[in-house]
């Protein structure tokens, strides 16, 4: 058994907090780190917006690399006004020209309403200024937020914005088309 300072800390960080094995994880990768010599800008000059929800692997699920994309997570990968800011210094500063939305099945905000905004003023005695985005139907909502892309003034690449649903039980892919939601609203 040691009994050194270092096996000490260590037994400590193994009880402590998920944070405390994080960090210890880190660690270990930054002692093999080799720099791999690339800049910001992503090779293939793509930005990813995706939830943030555990389930997603994005980089295995679409078979990149470090350096690839840009990714930008939030709660159900909804396109707002901070994802705006982000795509547009992708864009603008860091060279991307496509843009791929993933939202994905059983999205956590498929349960939630507004009303969240309201039990939280009620509870901390402030209400929230941004809104929670919830939705009902996943495909609609990547259609909206494909709308959001393309219709934005800030970005200058809006002819690549493409949808999909993650199907967390298949780990498939399903495009949205966004030209649906403009038939079903012509007729």
């Amino acid at each position: 058994m040691s009994t050194s300072a270092h096996s000490s800390t260590r037994d400590v960080r193994t009880a402590g907090t998920v944070t405390d094995r994080l960090v210890e994880a880190n660690e270990r990768y930054a002692a093999d780190f080799k720099d791999p010599g690339m800049d910001a800008r992503p090779v293939l000059q793509v930005a990813v917006v995706a939830c943030m929800d555990a389930r997603l692997d994005l980089h295995a699920a679409l078979g990149l690399e470090l350096g690839d994309c840009h990714t930008i997570r939030n709660a159900g990968g909804v396109v707002t006004d901070d994802v705006i800011r982000s795509l547009t210094i992708s864009q603008r500063a860091l060279g991307t020209r496509s843009v791929m939305l993933v939202h994905h099945t059983g999205c956590g905000l498929e349960i939630l309403t507004e009303e969240f905004r309201q039990e939280l003023e009620t509870e901390v005695g402030q209400r929230p200024t941004w809104a929670v985005e919830s939705f009902r139907d996943v495909d609609q909502d990547v259609r909206q937020s494909m709308q959001r892309v393309r219709t934005s003034p800030f970005l200058l690449h809006t002819d690549d914005v493409r949808g999909f649903v993650f199907d967390v039980h298949t780990g498939l892919l399903r495009e949205i088309d966004a030209a649906a939601d403009t038939a079903a609203a012509a007729s």
